[in-house]
């Protein structure tokens, strides 16, 4: 296993919650992150001893190019028994609104990536704050995911990294939050605007939402008893209920964020720019994956992002 450098520029290093990996010039990593035992998986070793599992690819076009991996062979507890049925009657949904939010971002130069990497630090760094606070609220369980922050190729439990037009993607099996910090930027058409690059971290994040209240757990035992329309209606309600997710935090933080009129309007068009086109039928088309991102932030409630209980007419 190669150690953390306390030298950022070495290679490789670690800060703040979660495992964070900077890579340097080698193609590929290793990581070991120990996990509670009651947590998705017991212990993660080189990624490559463990079978490819499940990861929302977040890209240019469409948002999850490539799809989902195979799911995994090793099993994967909940972390918190919610009660009742996790997918409609989750208890994330009894709280009510996500608080104001307030988040201290640097200045961001999408062209250096020494600043996006402090700039998605900093929005990773509130995104804990609020989920966690919101999660005590509900009683529920709560571990901040692990940021692993890309410069090079590399591996993860769910497959390797990048994937073509793949700039971010949450991988359940090690609950890591893979963002590319050069990668992010081309895959956004080289967008100066820092509101493109929050969502995008928000709607990654908002899958670990799901899967600390097991609701990616659910989710994956339905879709694999399912025909393939079936499956492909559940991954959309599941990708358009994190674009809401996305969109609560938004709403919650705003004020802080600056996000105002023109911002929030560049928000709705990059999320309609990595929705479904063509034959894709996985993460909603323009249309839904608006209305969704707008609900959030207009009703910042998880419990208006219920996508499981929506008319399919919503989640096409």
């Amino acid at each position: 296993m190669v150690s953390p450098s306390p030298d950022a520029g070495a290679g490789f290093w670690s800060e703040r919650p979660g495992f964070v990996q900077r890579l340097g010039l080698s193609a590929s990593f290793t990581l070991c992150v120990g996990l509670a035992a009651v947590g998705f998986t017991g212990f993660l070793a080189t990624s490559e001893m463990l079978a490819p599992a499940q990861a929302s690819w977040s890209g240019a076009h469409p948002l999850g190019a490539g799809g989902p991996d195979p799911e995994p062979t090793t099993a994967e507890a909940p972390l918190t028994d919610t009660g009742g049925d996790p997918l409609l009657d989750n208890a994330l949904y009894e709280v009510g609104e996500l608080g104001e939010v307030t988040c201290v971002v640097p200045e961001l130069d999408a062209d250096d990536p020494a600043s996006m990497e402090a700039f998605v630090h900093a929005v990773a760094d509130c995104l804990d704050q609020a989920w966690s606070a919101y999660f005590a609220e509900a009683g529920l369980e709560f571990t901040s995911p692990n940021r692993v922050y890309w410069y090079a190729e590399g591996h993860s439990p769910c497959g390797p990294f990048p994937k073509e037009d793949t700039a971010a993607f949450y991988c359940q099996a090690n609950q890591g939050l893979y963002l590319g910090v050069e990668d992010i930027v081309s895959a956004s058409a080289g967008a100066d605007r820092p509101e493109a690059y929050t969502f995008l971290l928000s709607h990654e994040y908002g899958h670990h939402v799901q899967g600390q209240s097991r609701m990616l757990a659910e989710f994956r035992s339905d879709r694999a008893e399912a025909d393939p329309e079936t499956a492909d209606e559940l991954t959309r309600r599941n990708e358009l209920q994190a674009d809401c997710l996305g969109g609560v935090f938004l709403g919650a933080s705003g004020a802080s964020l600056d996000l105002g009129a023109r911002e929030r309007a560049n928000i709705l068009d990059d999320v309609a720019r990595r929705s479904d086109h063509g034959a894709e039928r996985t993460h909603g088309q323009a249309s839904s994956a608006r209305l969704w991102t707008e609900h959030g932030m207009d009703r910042r409630d998880p419990a208006a992002c219920n996508t499981w209980k929506a008319d399919g007419e919503l989640v096409r």
